[in-house]
């Protein structure tokens, strides 16, 4: 199995490789480096895309597209990094698992409040991740299940948040590139997961209070299970292509 791992910056991709031995480099076009992790029981690149989710799809497209061209397609994308907690599902420190990849600001506001572009008559603003992979993932990460919220503008206020929360029953997570990797994978009929590590509240911005560096070495002890919960869960995973 060839799995892709999209972060937003290099302080996530380092964290997700740190799940493995040092590893080799590949240039992408666009100036992007794919970061190959060795020793592990599947092939892991992991890519610093940028943030947000525009940068996010463009990213995943690329080594997307050149994977396929090699003759080496991936059969798994995974978005993941740090991200801002709900409270109280989703503590500083804790692993979330997105059953549910939405795009929390994709629409239009109206009279009556938001209104996402599914009902205004075009596109799309949720991804569901394959529930079998989703449980396994979790099970093995220790992690929690839910929706993650795709922002474009990082929420920083109380009101904001509860707004959401009302908005997307269940959300646990809030991050900027989950749609975008969403987007791009199933243009090219890959699967997807999203995983994050909270580092933050999600509400009035408070960086005394973040917890970049736990939830990094959270990140790096989720992946070193990823591997693990994919080859050995029976029905989980995605077939590897030929």
């Amino acid at each position: 199995m060839r799995i892709l791992v999209v972060t937003a910056v290099a302080a996530e991709r380092d964290a997700v490789c740190a799940a493995a031995g040092p590893g080799d480099g590949a240039a992408l076009p666009g100036g992007l480096e794919l970061r190959r992790a060795p020793d592990l029981p599947v092939a892991l690149d992991a890519l610093a895309a940028g943030v947000g989710p525009a940068a996010a799809a463009a990213g995943t497209a690329t080594a997307l597209t050149a994977a396929a061209l090699a003759g080496r397609p991936y059969d798994l994308a995974v978005s993941a990094g740090i991200g801002g907690g709900f409270a109280p599902g989703a503590p500083l420190g804790s692993v979330v698992v997105a059953d549910a990849i939405v795009a929390a600001d994709l629409g239009a506001e109206t009279p009556e409040g938001f209104t996402p572009v599914t009902e205004l008559g075009f596109g799309t603003v949720a991804h569901r991740p394959d529930p079998a992979l989703v449980k396994a993932v979790a099970a093995a990460a220790g992690a929690q299940a839910g929706t993650v919220v795709t922002v474009s503008t990082v929420t920083g206020s109380a009101a904001r948040a509860a707004e959401l929360a009302e908005r997307h029953p269940g959300v646990l997570a809030e991050a900027m590139e989950g749609f975008g990797v969403a987007e791009a994978a199933a243009a090219h009929g890959v699967p997807v997961l999203e995983l994050r590590t909270i580092s933050n509240a999600v509400g009035p911005r408070d960086r005394a209070a973040w917890r970049i560096g736990d939830a990094l070495a959270a990140l790096t002890g989720a992946f070193r299970t990823l591997p693990g919960a994919l080859t050995a869960t029976a029905g989980a995973a995605p077939e590897p292509r030929p």
